[in-house]
């Protein structure tokens, strides 16, 4: 008579155990390949954009523009667009679900709303500002804004038509810039410049200026560039922020019809992404406020 096999043996616990150490490789490899999606899948970052939208009809149209392409840009480069012009978002705290602050054509014009804006960016906010967001003509007025935010002061020209520009990138280092050759055409734009000199502040950094080969700028001769040194894109290196002096489109204001386009420039297209995906917190950076802000918390829960 056969003799029943022991299912206690040596033997056959070594093949239960190697059995079940293939069973867990294998649940292993199809599971670990889903942990990592979910854990390169970041969460989208949340873009308010602020404005105006009731004065100038080139300023009006590049808020249309502006309100049209960041959605479109949307989903591929990893952040949500809310467009409101409900600037009290600043003053009441709406807008610290927010990541980053876009102000399209204006600034905040009330107390409230002033103080709720530098909060925010004190806080570790971040902000992209376009072209008449740093107008001003009473820079005394808010100079937290003007003089040390900024660093511009007050307007004080500008060319006139708008035209293109010829920029040379002054620091391909910036995340903002690090894809941009050496100079490049921008989109069509009203240019301004300052009364202050931003070259003489230790806390900006000029990304892009306008390069010499670009003169004359403008198509009225008594609105003309001939020379000079006019900074169009900088960061300031104490906050997460960009400001762009673009934004004014070539407008038939006989009829409110654009002649022009803020995005036609695939390279000045590359430098908003960037540079939104870099105020966004891409690759894990942190702004200067936030981190000053995380070492003060730390400092006082020490005590």
């Amino acid at each position: 008579m056969q003799k029943s096999r022991d299912i206690g043996s040596p033997r056959t616990a070594s093949v239960a155990l190697r059995l079940l150490v293939l069973l867990a490789t294998l649940l292993g490899l199809a599971v670990a390949p889903v942990h990592a999606t979910a854990r390169s899948a970041a969460a989208p970052f949340k873009v308010l954009a602020l404005y105006n939208g009731t004065w100038d009809a080139a300023h009006i149209n590049f808020v249309h523009e502006a309100n049209e392409w960041f959605p479109q840009q949307a989903a591929q480069n990893g952040f949500t667009y809310t467009a409101s012009n409900n600037w009290n978002l600043l003053a009441d705290g709406g807008v610290d679900e927010y990541k980053v602050v876009l102000f399209l054509d204006d600034l905040p014009q009330t107390s409230a709303q002033r103080a709720g804006f530098e909060r925010y960016m004190r806080g570790g906010g971040a902000w992209m500002g376009f072209h008449v967001a740093a107008f001003t003509t009473e820079a005394q007025s808010w100079p937290w804004y003007h003089n040390e935010f900024l660093g511009t002061g007050n307007f004080k020209s500008n060319t006139w038509g708008p035209t293109t520009a010829t920029l040379k990138v002054e620091d391909r280092t910036h995340p903002s810039t690090k894809a941009l050759p050496a100079t490049f055409t921008s989109s069509v734009s009203e240019w301004y410049s300052w009364s202050n000199d931003l070259r003489q502040n230790p806390a900006i950094k000029i990304l892009a200026s306008v390069d010499p080969s670009s003169f004359p700028l403008g198509t009225d001769p008594n609105q003309t560039w001939y020379s000079g040194y006019y900074p169009i894109l900088w960061t300031n290196s104490n906050y997460k922020m960009l400001y762009a002096n673009f934004g004014h489109n070539a407008m038939d204001y006989d009829t409110n019809t654009a002649l022009s386009s803020t995005f036609a420039s695939e390279t000045q297209n590359r430098f908003l992404l960037d540079g939104l995906k870099w105020l966004g917190g891409a690759g894990g950076a942190q702004s200067p406020a936030a981190s000053t802000s995380a070492s003060a918390r730390t400092a006082m829960s020490q005590k």
